[in-house]
C-alpha cells in the first residue's frame, strides 16, 4: 500500500488543494509561502496542500485537486510562460474532468495586471473552473501586505474546502 492510499484511508473525507505557482523571486517566493501558511491553518483540518510550481505540475495534479490557487507574475502584460506552458499541458487532458473546479488566483503584477487577469478567465472559462473571487491583482511595488492577502486567499480557500461550500 502506497502513502496517499494510506493516508486517505486514514482521512477518507479529507480534499486537496493545489497551489501551482510561479515563484521566480524572493518575494513571489513569499507569496507561496504565505498562501501554503494560511491554507494550513492551525483551525483547518482535512485539507491537504501541496504547492507544485507550474513547470512540475501536470493533469494527475490537477486531478488529484478539488480546489487551486493559481499564482503568476505579470510578464509583459500576460501570464507567466510557465503558467501559460502549465495550462497548455494539462488543458485537454482535464477538460471534461474538472469541470466546475473551483479555483482562486493571485497575479503579482508590475503594470496593472488587466492582461494577465484576462488571460486566465479565458482559459479556466474554457476548461468550465469556477473562481471563488476575483483574481487578486498584486499591484506595484512589492508591499508585505501582499503576503497577507495571499494568506487570507489560502485559508480562505482551505477553509471553504474544509466547510465543502466549494
Amino acid at each position: 500500500m502506497n502513502a496517499l492510499s494510506l493516508y486517505d484511508r486514514c482521512m477518507p473525507d479529507s480534499k486537496h488543494l493545489l497551489i501551482v505557482a510561479h515563484n521566480p523571486s524572493a518575494n513571489t517566493q513569499k507569496l507561496v509561502d504565505a498562501s501554503l501558511r494560511g491554507a494550513r491553518h492551525e483551525d483547518i483540518a482535512g485539507v491537504e496542500v501541496k504547492h507544485i510550481p507550474p513547470l512540475q505540475a501536470g493533469p494527475a495534479d490537477v486531478l488529484w485537486a478539488d480546489a487551486i490557487i493559481l499564482g503568476t507574475t505579470e510578464n509583459f502584460g500576460y501570464m507567466s510562460g510557465a503558467l501559460k506552458d502549465f495550462f497548455d499541458r494539462i488543458y485537454y487532458p482535464c477538460l471534461e474532468q474538472t469541470e466546475a473546479m473551483p479555483y482562486a488566483a493571485y497575479i503579482r503584477a508590475g503594470l496593472d495586471g488587466t492582461g494577465t487577469r484576462i488571460a486566465i478567465g479565458k482559459i479556466t472559462a474554457g476548461l468550465k473552473w469556477k473562481a471563488v473571487q476575483e483574481p487578486m491583482i498584486l499591484h506595484g511595488e512589492y508591499r508585505s501586505q501582499f503576503e497577507d492577502q495571499c494568506e487570507e486567499l489560502g485559508m480562505l480557500m482551505a477553509a471553504s474546502l474544509e466547510s465543502g461550500i466549494i
